[in-house]
């Protein structure tokens, strides 16, 4: 399971998603979770999960790889879908002592269902295809102006990007200590939920010792490259918009505001 999460992994490539800024394509995977969760329209739904899907077929990463990384969220989708089943009020559609399934309840379950999958899909899309270095400039160019308030925007920047990109650090160097601790005959599985707990111990203290001197190794590895932060520093590569940033944009903003009129237009699922 651990080798199924890609969270803030990069897949180098020459698609037209990969050359596009980033400071664009930050801004509008903001809008599109933003729509995502205002929309409550099937056709609506329908237009983002399509527009998802050429967005992932543009991109040129298999969906293998995407579906692959939405999978460890599987488990929080199912118990929200659960939730929302037995918890709504409205046309009871089965019933069993204090049990109650609704239909209004199932129609919200399938509804955040689709939106969770569609959020880490369309999120995921950022990570794959910026370079954490690209991503890190974006970002502070972004909160540029909460500079005039003395806000640290190149060390949140900074902290924000290295922070994802030990992501899949941590969880390679968590698999490797899972399964060096079951080779000396830990067992993880069986048992209580206080046993498993107290499992996880052998795991979490090594962990914690490889992320702190992964850490000293990464501030030792900085100052011996005069690293002081982003005064003065320069950038070998400039971000600048370019027409397909422009186009995308305006692509993207046709969609966003077709479902929205379709959302307003047409009657909700529940």
């Amino acid at each position: 399971m651990l080798k199924d999460i890609s969270l803030g992994q990069f897949f180098p490539g020459k698609s037209p998603l990969h050359r596009m800024d980033p400071r664009v394509k930050i801004l509008l995977t903001m809008a599109f979770i933003v729509v995502l969760f205002i929309v409550r329209s099937l056709p609506s739904f329908l237009l983002i999960i399509v527009f998802l899907a050429v967005i992932i077929g543009i991109s040129g990463i298999s969906f293998r790889v995407v579906l692959k990384g939405v999978k460890p969220v599987l488990p929080l989708v199912l118990f929200t879908a659960v939730l929302n089943m037995f918890f709504i009020t409205g046309t009871p559609l089965w019933q069993w002592w204090i049990l109650t399934i609704t239909r209004e309840g199932v129609q919200l379950a399938v509804l955040m269902s689709i939106r969770i999958v569609c959020l880490i899909a369309g999120a995921s899309m950022l990570t794959y295809t910026t370079s954490p270095i690209a991503l890190t400039d974006a970002i502070e160019r972004l909160l540029k102006p909460l500079k005039a308030v003395r806000f640290p925007v190149h060390e949140m920047a900074m902290m924000m990007t290295i922070a994802l990109r030990f992501i899949p650090t941590l969880i390679e160097e968590t698999d490797k200590i899972m399964s060096a601790q079951k080779a000396r005959g830990a067992d993880m599985e069986s048992g209580g939920l206080m046993k498993r707990a107290k499992a996880l111990i052998p795991i979490l203290i090594p962990l914690f010792v490889s992320a702190f001197r992964r850490a000293e190794e990464l501030a030792l590895a900085m100052e011996c490259r005069c690293y002081q932060g982003g005064e003065g520093r320069t950038r070998m590569k400039q971000l600048r918009l370019s027409r397909l940033d422009g186009t995308a944009s305006a692509v993207s903003a046709a969609v966003f505001a077709a479902a929205m009129v379709l959302n307003i237009v047409l009657p909700p699922l529940f």
